[in-house]
């Protein structure tokens, strides 16, 4: 009798188990499929997420060009008589602006200006910047941070307050060692394209192994031109590219230290021709602006191009 009433006690005990895990797995199986939304809920969050970003690119674009919009039409259409034409256009790439009562020889020595002001302080800059920071991310990352904040400073100081330090200086120069061309302003424009240079620089200096490189190449009997033209300068051609069209891009939009220091460069032509022709003169600070987007495009492409060829 006992041994029976054990053995009933023995089956109960089981099946009130296997009840109970058949409970919990039932509801484990009923949470996963709550915690699973549904196809509709989905589709329903990733159209609203589609609106949002449509509606935030709507916006951002609008922003952008719609003053280069209003510019254009400016340009097509007469402010006065309301007449539409393309003379403006016309003018800027036949050279003769005559018919429109502007002088476009201001706006040739200014392009001619702006050009050879951006070759010349692009190659002053390269030269200053490229072996100087190479020379202090190997040796001493102390004298790097005082190089950096050296190198952004320019940042914190208005184009007027640089204009007022380096007058005396260019009238010095203008009447004892240099002339009063133009192509000097390359002096100031490195001081203003210097935080742009060093912080492209800097971002392709931190992406290799500049010490490992050098050592390795030392340790192979390797000059050091030939470590810095051979190794570290073929794994900074993206950054140096970032660095020189930076630097082209701010050089073409310069206008407050050639205008104070009585030097002709493509913002001041712009400038004095719209005070004959404001057609003509906003026209060609659209074909400017197109000018920067074109370089853009071209260090985008170019860094696509490099970083390929790297991979294969």
């Amino acid at each position: 009798m006992n041994e029976t009433s054990a053995t009933a006690a023995n089956a109960a005990v089981v099946a009130k188990t296997g009840a109970t895990g058949s409970t919990g797995s039932a509801g484990t199986g009923t949470t996963g499929t709550v915690g699973t939304k549904p196809p509709q809920l989905r589709a329903a969050r990733i159209r609203k997420q589609s609106v949002i970003k449509f509606v935030i690119l709507f916006i951002t674009l609008a922003f952008l060009f719609v003053p280069l919009f209003s510019m254009l039409i400016f340009t097509l259409r007469h402010p006065l008589s309301g007449r539409w034409s393309a003379a403006p256009w016309i003018a800027i790439f036949t050279g003769n602006g005559e018919s429109l009562g502007a002088d476009l020889t201001v706006l040739w020595q200014g392009i001619g200006t702006s050009l050879a002001l951006c070759v010349v302080t692009v190659v002053i800059m390269l030269l200053l910047m490229v072996p100087t920071m190479v020379i202090v991310h190997i040796r001493s990352k102390a004298l790097e941070r005082a190089i950096e904040w050296v190198a952004t400073l320019p940042l914190t100081i208005p184009a007027i307050v640089l204009v007022v330090g380096l007058g005396p200086i260019y009238r010095w120069l203008s009447a004892d060692v240099l002339s009063t061309n133009p192509i000097w302003l390359c002096f100031a424009y490195v001081i203003l394209v210097m935080p742009f240079a060093f912080r492209a620089i800097a971002v392709g200096l931190n992406s290799i192994d500049v010490k490992t490189l050098v050592e390795a190449s030392r340790s192979l009997g390797a000059s050091w031109p030939k470590v810095f033209f051979r190794v570290i300068i073929p794994n900074l051609w993206q950054s140096i590219l970032s660095a020189s069209f930076i630097s082209i891009a701010v050089v073409l939009g310069e206008y407050t230290v050639a205008s104070l220091l009585g030097r002709m460069n493509l913002q001041v032509a712009l400038y004095q021709l719209g005070q004959s022709n404001s057609q003509i003169s906003t026209a060609m600070s659209l074909l400017a602006l197109l000018f920067g987007v074109v370089l853009l495009v071209a260090l985008d492409l170019i860094s696509d191009a490099m970083r390929k060829s790297k991979e294969s």
